[in-house]
């Protein structure tokens, strides 16, 4: 079977497509033959380790794991022993990204807890946006508690046009909030189809002090300090990072935000409550998604055999949504 793999770390330019040994299930495993994956932040991330601590998991010289791709939707082709919960010929989605990580190949063999049921009225290429990104946003609109804000709530996505924003957006108007979204300038006009009030471009001078304050604010892939965040989130009021730019960023989150949450009315920091496809999370998404309250956005697509430019364009930051592999 055709696959993408990488023996070393950098750029998209690393991977390839090569051809291996289909897998076997294992106990407890499903194999899947792929029909649409789609490619997240976190798959550059695993790509590049670009954060140095990561190769302690990844592999400090060289990738561990040679394969890529966190969602993943296909076919049940056969199953495991102990799997109780899917059989050949369902259709299922799911996140590989705390498993295999190996979505971008014709088959994988995914651990049964990693997938769920795809609605029937739902195409594999819709599935494959949900299972990583949605979480996400959804996720990053909660606290660790299950907290979340009310309708009339002032709510800002930070990153609003990419692949986990589109459905932050959506999700937090469907709660009827009072929405803002940031976005590079060219992309703003694609935040507003998404149903945001207002949208403010990243090359607007300083663009902070035009924001006003915000009951909660969802910073997609953070480049500044929590500190430069605190006066835009009002008492009692949420800032959520859901990942950053450097390892410096890292160290100083981890620092800076529960020392703030402490000094003030304010929960602000890095969102360290994520749980992958969390199976009730993964209904939520399916229940937006049927009544209309959120609609998945595929900005392109891909081939398999096309992996490279598929992650080169994504890296580049061209995508409005999300970038599908297709099979």
């Amino acid at each position: 079977m055709k696959a993408a793999v990488h023996d070393t770390y950098g750029p998209p330019d690393v991977v390839r497509i090569e051809e291996i040994d289909k897998p076997v299930p294992k106990a407890g495993d499903v194999l899947v033959e792929v029909r649409a994956a789609s490619v997240n932040r976190a798959d550059l991330d695993t790509l590049y380790a670009r954060w140095k601590f990561l190769r302690l998991f990844l592999g400090v010289r060289r990738p561990r794991n040679r394969r890529l791709g966190a969602d993943v939707a296909g076919v049940v082709e056969s199953v495991g022993s102990d799997v109780t919960r899917f059989k050949p010929g369902d259709r299922v989605f799911g996140d590989l990204y705390s498993s295999t990580q190996d979505a971008f190949s014709e088959f994988v063999a995914a651990p049964e807890k990693a997938l769920a049921l795809i609605p029937d009225e739902m195409s594999f290429e819709d599935a494959a946006t949900l299972p990583h990104s949605g979480i996400l946003a959804l996720q990053g609109l909660r606290r660790r508690n299950g907290s979340t804000f009310g309708a009339g709530a002032r709510v800002l996505i930070v990153g609003a046009s990419g692949s986990v924003g589109p459905f932050a957006v959506q999700i937090a108007k469907s709660r009827g909030a009072h929405v803002t979204g940031v976005a590079s300038e060219a992309k703003l006009d694609f935040v507003r189809s998404l149903g945001a009030d207002e949208v403010v471009g990243y090359a607007t001078p300083d663009y902070r002090k035009t924001l006003g304050r915000y009951d909660w604010i969802v910073d997609v892939n953070a480049h500044d300090s929590v500190l430069s965040w605190r006066g835009l989130v009002k008492p009692g009021g949420v800032y959520a990072a859901l990942g950053g730019d450097s390892a410096a960023w890292f160290a100083k989150v981890l620092v800076q935000g529960p020392a703030v949450s402490l000094a003030t009315r304010k929960h602000m920091g890095l969102m360290l409550h994520w749980k992958p496809f969390n199976l009730d999370d993964v209904e939520e998404l399916k229940r937006l998604t049927k009544s209309g309250e959120m609609r998945t956005i595929i900005d392109r697509r891909f081939a398999l055999t096309e992996i490279v430019d598929a992650l080169r364009y994504f890296d580049d930051g061209h995508a409005r949504g999300k970038v599908i592999i297709t099979f």
